[in-house]
């Protein structure tokens, strides 16, 4: 997913492979809790609404 603000595009696909490398119940709960940092950061400057969709997506997809 392209972006044109690199910090932006940078913390969406950390919190991505945050999500991805969750092992535990706990470190999802800590990867819930960084998408939801995004959103609040991020809600200030604007951010598509697809990523808060898709990290939430994926939260709820990975599955331990």
């Amino acid at each position: 997913m392209p972006l044109t603000n690199p910090q932006l595009e940078n913390s969406f696909n950390k919190i991505i492979s945050v999500i991805k490398s969750c092992k535990t119940i706990s470190q999802l709960e800590g990867a819930s809790r960084m998408v939801e940092n995004f959103k609040t950061l991020y809600k200030e400057v604007g951010y598509p609404k697809v990523l808060s969709y898709s990290l939430n997506r994926a939260i709820k997809r990975k599955k331990l």
